[in-house]
């Protein structure tokens, strides 16, 4: 059973920046497609930034140019770059994969999720 853990979040001022990672088991190249995704009080989760395996990239306009997401496979980590945080960004974040196993079919995973609060 694949498993996704982040870590990284923690209070950051408003202007300020953070790294979020998502340590994926038993290997991150399982996956073909890894994203994050935010749930802030009151709102439903939101897709924020999204990852091939093949390293293309996508962004909500809400982040872009402000967020970066990448991966590093030695360390099967997922990674959220964070800059210029604001308010709105706070929120607990999920990383979550795809795999697709031949016999099975498509799967999807969830990580816990890290809360990331903003001060302003």
């Amino acid at each position: 059973q694949a498993q996704l853990r982040e870590s990284g979040g923690g209070l950051v001022e408003a202007g300020g920046s953070l790294t979020l990672s998502c340590v994926a088991s038993p290997t991150i190249y399982i996956f073909h497609l890894m994203s994050w995704h935010r749930e802030a009080p009151g709102k439903r989760r939101e897709l924020v930034a999204s990852l091939t395996s093949g390293e293309r990239a996508n962004y909500t306009d809400s982040v872009k140019g402000r967020f970066t997401i990448s991966r590093d496979d030695a360390k099967n980590t997922l990674y959220l770059e964070m800059n210029n945080v604001k308010p709105e960004d706070a929120g607990v974040y999920y990383c979550n994969a795809d795999q697709y196993i031949l016999s099975l079919g498509p799967r999807n995973y969830w990580g816990q999720g890290t809360q990331v609060t903003v001060s302003s």
